[in-house]
Parts: structure tokens; sequence; C-alpha cells
């Protein structure tokens, strides 16, 4: 029985993953950079020679065998290089977000990560795994979108999130946005707004789409709860009968 947001980093199925840099030819700042993200967590990154892959390919190893690949610019571009500011302003589109292979196939593993100033890349995955929710729910137009604020006043004081709901709300989603703070302040905007002082309200993040009536198609949810201050537990996952459970939970207990 589900008690709580908690209760669901219980039911994580995670095997041991961990990242294989295959022949290095980048600068060992680059090198830096991919160790910054996961700095502190159960993802190891180690290197190796491989005559029969490219130059800087990062390889994603599960139970031994590569599961996922993904090119060190691709890295680079998607993740390692970029501000989160980028997303606040919206100078990023919704379209151009992705998320490489390699970082995807991380799904259900359970990340503590630290915001600025403590890191400034450890909580960036998160803000790119939740744009990436977003671009799949617009892309659907229809199904259930639900999201965590803590503080609502951050939809309007953040461009590019104002610009996200409004689209995927337009799309034809059903948008439900939960925070602490004045309901009224988005009235001029298309989603169901749910305001509280509870502890989900305060000190989760949660983004997570389910396809209408239960149906085929992506099944995606961040989830993660802010324990210690700008402290995170975190995990995404695109199992179907977990998001499902996660949305219903939601909708029904929060």
């Amino acid at each position: 029985m589900v008690e709580s947001l908690r209760s669901f980093f219980d039911e994580l199925e995670s095997p041991e993953r961990h990242l294989v840099l295959l022949n290095r030819s980048s600068p060992d700042p680059v090198r830096k950079l991919l160790d910054s993200v996961f700095d502190g967590q159960s993802v190891s990154i180690s290197e190796t020679v491989d005559p029969e892959s490219g130059d800087d390919v990062v390889a994603l190893v599960e139970n031994g065998s590569v599961v996922a690949r993904s090119t060190l610019d691709e890295l680079l571009e998607s993740v390692l290089l970029i501000n989160s500011d980028l997303y606040k302003t919206g100078a990023i589109e919704l379209d151009e977000v992705s998320l490489p292979a390699v970082f995807e196939g991380l799904d259900e593993v359970a990340f503590r990560v630290r915001g600025y100033p403590a890191s400034n890349k450890e909580k960036l995955l998160l803000i790119i795994v939740s744009r990436v929710i977003e671009r799949i729910a617009a892309q659907h137009g229809d199904g259930t979108l639900r999201a965590s604020f803590q503080r609502l006043s951050r939809i309007d004081d953040e461009r590019g999130t104002r610009s996200v709901y409004e689209r995927v709300a337009r799309s034809g989603v059903d948008v439900h946005v939960y925070g602490v703070g004045d309901v009224e302040s988005l009235s001029t905007l298309p989603v169901t707004v749910h305001a509280g002082t509870s502890y989900p309200y305060r000190r989760s993040w949660f983004v997570v789409f389910t396809p209408p009536d239960g149906g085929d198609g992506d099944h995606v949810a961040l989830l993660a709860l802010e324990d210690e201050p700008n402290v995170w537990d975190a995990f995404w996952t695109f199992r179907p009968e977990l998001v499902t459970r996660i949305e219903r939970y939601i909708a029904e207990e929060v």
C-alpha cells in the first residue's frame, strides 16, 4: 500500500548501471564536466579503449551489456554545456529539448542531487527530464500532465516555464499544477491549479504524464523530494504501471 510519495522510491527495480567513456580524445575539462553530473551518485564513470568504437562515445552498461550509446558531443550539447537559466528564460525551445540515450537509460536509478550554489550541474539533469516530459505531453496533445512547483509564482517568474505550460495546455492536454501561493495569479493560464501547504506542495517536485484512458503510448514520470534544504532525492521512470500509480496517488491524495 502506498502511504506517501516517498513510498514509490521503495519500488525501484534498477539493476546496476554505469557509464564507460570509450576512446576519449577530449581534454580533461570535458571529462570533469561529465563527472560533475554524477558526483556522489551510484552511477560510476570509467574509461577504456575499444577498437570497434569511434572516439568520445559514452556507453551505458547494465549487467555487463551495453544498453545505450551516445556521443560525448550529444551530452555536451544537451546537458553538459547547458545552463539552467536557458530553460527558465525560454531560450531553449520545447521542441529542441532532448535527453541523450545514455541518460534516458538511467530510469529508476535513485539520484540525490544538490541545487545551486552547492552544485551547478547535478540538478540540471532533473530540469531537462522535466522539460522532456512536458515536450512529450505537448506532442501527444491529449492525456494528463501533473506538475508541482513548490511556489506557484515560479510559473510566472520564469518566462520559459510559463510559455511551456501555455503550449502544453492549449495542445489539449489536461494540465494540473501544484504549489503554495496565489491561485488567482494563474487565472489566465488554461490549467487546473491546486494550492496547499502540506509536504507534497512545499517539498515535492513531480512532473507526470499519462496518455488518455491509460492507453498505449508514452508514460513518464519524474519524482523528486526535498528532505533537506536544496537537496533532492529523485528518479524518473517510463514504466507504465508505476507511472499510472504515481499519477493516481497525486490525483487522489495530494
